[in-house]
């Protein structure tokens, strides 16, 4: 396998702020067009939101989450503590802003703009992804059996069918299946699901964090260099930018990259840039193997949750808790999807379950912030990616490649602006 040679010691230097997936891949990136990368993170290389997600490739999810049923759903889910959608009353005040400019991201005058975006986005991260894996050698952590979308009425099958008929504005392939299709995609399943959709295009990856940690390795051997540090700033003032550390070190480079997740908006506050961003805080429990045959990942709608087979466990997880960065876990949202679960999938074994949290990080309109700060054209920022930071990373690390080198860039950046809001 041919490997971009390592940069010089005359690079220009690249810090990134945040060793999540989004960071890796554009570390990876970088390092391969021969920039010097320094990446800090308070924890580790893939150790926090990026360690626990679902594991999807989702190209084909290109609906904003404000037109995909969720505003339909609403009042019923936040009747339910433990149910898709939790708010915890004390925090509601603080979200109230966040929540208007979400209802206002469903009208049908922002929908096309925001789909349009999204399918742009999913397409290039589709081909930035099969390229960064093969450069970096992890092809064979994907895995490419399609996913399985349930309905248990045929009420809420057809109240899909809208998404989907969306999307096939874009090429994305599907079909919809009952009966003995359904059993055999899927065997086991409980007979309360009557029709589902599947999509052979969704592909999803042995384990994330053992990805993201392959990634880290290829990039490393680019010569990227990693440090444990909590960054409390960014400052623009002399001759470049620089990255400010606890402790009161300062660290100057070429250019800096925000890519922070659910932290990020504090650090672009700092650079004058006010960004919507909220936490969702998502809930899983993993099972060791062999707790269920599970053939592809299989998402619940209407209950918000996907069981996904990874080559560690079986993760079972999703749902939205909106409580911001400093409440604890309340883990008996885990506790009450896996009881789910266990209703969906007769004969499911329970035991022996891992439990997780993570910090979602996401803007009202579902589009992230992939640019340039107001304060300097040598800040970058990306972030706000929601669910789809995996999915979304490669993409986002290409463009993040060209603003760095100044050319021009695969799709256009004016819907991921900064300064839309």
């Amino acid at each position: 396998m041919n490997q971009p040679s390592a940069p010089r010691p005359s690079s220009p230097h690249v810090g990134i702020v945040g060793g999540g997936i989004v960071g890796i891949a554009a570390a990876a990136c970088l390092a391969e067009a021969g920039f010097s990368v320094t990446v800090f993170d308070r924890t580790g290389i893939c150790e926090e939101t990026s360690s626990g997600n679902a594991g999807a490739f989702a190209f084909s999810d290109v609906l904003p989450l404000a037109q995909k049923g969720m505003m339909r759903h609403l009042p019923r889910w936040l009747a339910d503590p433990l149910g898709p959608l939790s708010i915890p009353p004390a925090y509601l005040p603080t979200l109230l802003p966040w929540l208007w400019r979400f209802w206002r991201a469903g009208a049908p005058s922002r929908y096309e703009a925001a789909l349009s975006a999204q399918a742009a986005l999913m397409q290039l991260a589709e081909r930035e992804w099969a390229g960064l894996m093969q450069r970096s050698g992890t092809l064979p952590m994907l895995r490419e059996e399609g996913s399985l979308e349930l309905y248990e009425s045929e009420a809420e099958f057809r109240a899909a069918l809208p998404g989907w008929a969306a999307r096939d504005r874009f090429g994305i392939a599907y079909r919809h299946v009952e009966g003995a299709e359904l059993a055999g995609l899927q065997p086991g399943l409980s007979p309360r699901f009557v029709k589902a959709t599947f999509v052979p295009g969704w592909k999803t990856v042995a384990d994330p964090k053992l990805l993201g940690k392959a990634l880290w390795a290829h990039a490393e051997r680019l010569g990227a260099r990693f440090e444990n540090g909590l960054v409390e700033g960014v400052e623009t003032v002399g001759e470049g930018p620089a990255i400010l550390l606890r402790g009161g070190e300062r660290r100057a480079f070429s250019k800096v990259l925000i890519a922070a997740g659910a932290w990020s908006h504090r650090l672009a506050a700092g650079l004058g840039d006010r960004i919507p961003l909220e936490t969702e805080r998502g809930y899983n429990t993993t099972l060791p193997p062999g707790a269920f045959d599970v053939r592809r990942q299989i998402v619940f709608p209407a209950h918000g949750f996907v069981i996904t087979p990874l080559d560690t466990g079986l993760r079972i997880g999703g749902a939205v808790e909106l409580a911001g960065l400093e409440r604890p876990p309340n883990h008996a949202r885990s506790k009450a999807l896996l009881a789910k679960a266990q209703r969906f999938l007769p004969g499911l074994d329970p035991r022996g379950g891992r439990e997780w949290m993570g910090f979602r990080p996401s803007l009202p309109d579902s589009v992230p912030v992939i640019g340039r700060s107001a304060r300097s054209p040598d800040v970058f920022y990306a972030f706000g990616h929601g669910h789809l930071g995996l999915t979304q990373a490669a993409a986002t690390a290409r463009l993040v490649r060209g603003l760095a080198e100044g050319q021009s860039l695969p799709i256009d950046l004016a819907p991921f602006s900064p300064q839309r809001f």
